[in-house]
């Protein structure tokens, strides 16, 4: 099951928090079909939050077709986002480990990390456009 947390440096909404996570989770393949996403009251107590941002954000999700409500049951999902390049994830993951460690050891701070990341993917990601 999937382990919600929030970052309140990360510019996005709670429940577009909430949103994304279980959508890497689905593209990651760690959320399979019929999997139960955490009951809204489970969420509401582990992140002291509104009741209704746990309830948008199920509901994005169920509007996208990625997961269906079932009353007094649960939130279950529906299909996954993984593709089919799993088994690449194992390596890439070991050489972001080794990477992330390195950027530590050079004294780089979570904030520079991952602005160097983000910076750097999305130079990366205009060269493919161009």
């Amino acid at each position: 099951m999937i382990e919600f947390y929030l970052d309140g440096r990360s510019g996005l909404s709670p429940y577009l928090q909430l949103v994304q996570q279980v959508r890497h989770a689905l593209r990651l393949g760690l959320l399979r079909e019929g999997d139960q996403l955490p009951t809204v009251k489970d969420v509401v107590a582990r992140l002291a939050i509104n009741p209704n941002t746990v309830l948008k954000a199920y509901r994005e999700l169920e509007h996208d077709g990625l997961v269906t409500a079932r009353p007094g049951v649960g939130t279950f999902v529906t299909r996954t986002l993984a593709d089919t390049t799993l088994a690449a994830h194992g390596p890439l993951r070991q050489e972001l480990r080794r990477w992330l460690a390195r950027a530590r050891k050079a004294g780089l701070d979570d904030e520079s990390i991952e602005a160097l990341f983000m910076t750097t993917f999305r130079s990366v990601a205009q060269e493919d456009i161009a």
